[in-house]
């Protein structure tokens, strides 16, 4: 069966495929646009089988807050090279796995990826078959979901990184601004917990087992590790835990400082920080 350009076009025009890919896939189907399709299908997972194990450090993170205030998601949708996170039908996609979890609210990144989309196939296929147009892995590499009495966003200029955080005894006071100061520190500290009392045991006791072996490096006498070790423990919390670290704007308040400075008994209730790359 003769393959006229009109084929291709259409074909192009309801998969979004190159049109050598689609030239390919009509003469494979014999003309059958169905069976085309499903050969373009076919395409993009086997794209995505031999590049399963690439790494994916470019992509975009987009943050997105309810109307009330009160519910965050952040989505990291991610690729392997700079240009094609630039391209719009990535763009694209980005926006509707947002506008997805938004609509549908999904708890998980696997009931994000299951969503049926108006074809009756999920998300994830859709994603894949941009693999199969794009020639690269594409990945969904994070999907949170915050609430709070009051939920701030802030997305860095880059694209690749974004914060949700959460506030809670707001007492009815407008935490915009103070909470978008509070995620601009998240960004750009990397705090591991909000408090000493969030911080993991296996990271306590490492940061504890250095401090002795820093201490014992520097001939301190062996009854002494112990206190040494707490010691330099403390100023780990002080430098990681959120409440803890100095405010970059005004380094002679602490974030704890800072929030209760602007009401009384405010703070942070929890926080996500999503970098690509």
């Amino acid at each position: 069966m003769a393959i006229t350009a009109q084929d291709v076009n259409r074909l192009r025009q309801e998969t979004g495929a190159g049109m050598m890919d689609c030239k390919k896939a009509l003469t494979e189907a014999d003309g059958d646009f169905e069976k085309a399709k499903d050969i373009l299908r076919k395409q993009g997972q086997k794209i995505a089988n031999k590049r399963a194990e690439n790494t994916t450090a470019e992509g975009i993170v987009l943050t997105h807050v309810s109307p009330d205030g009160q519910t965050g998601r952040i989505i990291a949708f991610a690729c392997e090279t700079e240009p094609v996170s630039k391209v719009a039908d990535f763009q694209n996609l980005a926006m509707s796995l947002m506008d997805n979890a938004v609509t549908a609210k999904p708890a998980t990144k696997e009931e994000l990826l299951a969503l049926p989309q108006g074809d009756g196939r999920a998300l994830q296929d859709h994603i894949t078959d941009l693999m199969g147009k794009i020639g690269e892995k594409l990945d969904v590499v994070a999907y949170e979901v915050v609430t709070a009495d009051k939920v701030v966003a802030y997305n860095h200029s880059n694209g690749k990184l974004g914060v949700l955080v959460g506030l809670s005894n707001t007492n009815g006071t407008d935490v915009t601004e103070v909470g978008k100061d509070v995620a601009m520190q998240i960004a750009a500290m990397k705090p591991v917990a909000i408090d000493k009392e969030g911080v993991d045991a296996s990271l306590i006791e490492r940061e504890i087992e250095i401090g002795k072996d820093q201490a014992r490096a520097e001939g301190k006498p062996e009854a002494m590790l112990e206190k040494i070790a707490m010691g330099k423990l403390q100023k780990f919390y002080k430098e990681n835990t959120l409440l803890n670290q100095e405010f970059v704007k005004d380094p002679s308040l602490t974030i704890a400082q800072l929030l209760d400075k602007t009401s009384k008994g405010l703070t942070v209730s929890t926080f996500k920080r999503v970098a690509i790359g």
